[in-house]
């Protein structure tokens, strides 16, 4: 397992050592030893997986403190792009963005840290998406940015006539009119 640091502080990338043979493949998509001499350590409690069409943004999401949720992101089928904001007020990386294809090909991950928006794309025709969680979901705690907000500036390797986003996601708040204190 390769751990990667990306340009963003906590935000990491992992890609696993991959063993193949003539029955197929086998890799470890999580191993909590390795995570934890790696300083990556969560208690994942909950696995979500989402299935959808080339074009769908879902996101910028995540949830208020103190339900604030880690995830762990990999993709069973197709492509996407997975995205995250970094909105800790205190980070010298606040307000800025990084992005990732992940596919089942590539079998990438991306481990997202409390205090990060998080939204992905769809590239190829259709991607299953599976994530960890390291806290229960709360509605109450729901919050998201505009995907298209102008200040984040977000390349979702997408032609504008081809994008699909939920009706709540359409009427989410911008960047600048957020204040989550994270």
């Amino acid at each position: 397992m390769n751990i990667e640091k990306t340009t963003i502080k906590d935000l990491i990338v992992i890609q696993p050592s991959v063993f193949r043979d003539e029955r197929g493949y086998f890799f470890e998509a999580y191993n909590e030893a390795k995570f934890t001499a790696n300083g990556l350590d969560y208690k994942f409690i909950q696995d979500n997986q989402s299935f959808s069409k080339r074009g769908v943004i879902r996101g910028l999401h995540l949830q208020a403190n103190p339900f604030a949720q880690a995830k762990l992101v990999r993709v069973l089928e197709g492509e996407i792009l997975d995205v995250a904001v970094d909105l800790r007020k205190e980070s010298p990386t606040y307000g800025q963005h990084f992005s990732v294809v992940l596919s089942a090909e590539n079998k990438k991950q991306l481990m997202i840290p409390h205090g990060f928006a998080h939204g992905f794309s769809v590239l190829s025709a259709t991607a299953s998406v599976m994530y960890k969680v390291d806290q229960i979901y709360h509605k109450e705690s729901e919050r998201g940015i505009r995907y298209d907000d102008p200040t984040l500036n977000i390349d979702w390797q997408l032609n504008p006539d081809e994008v699909i986003v939920s009706e709540k996601d359409l009427v989410l708040p911008g960047f600048k009119d957020i204040d989550w204190g994270f």
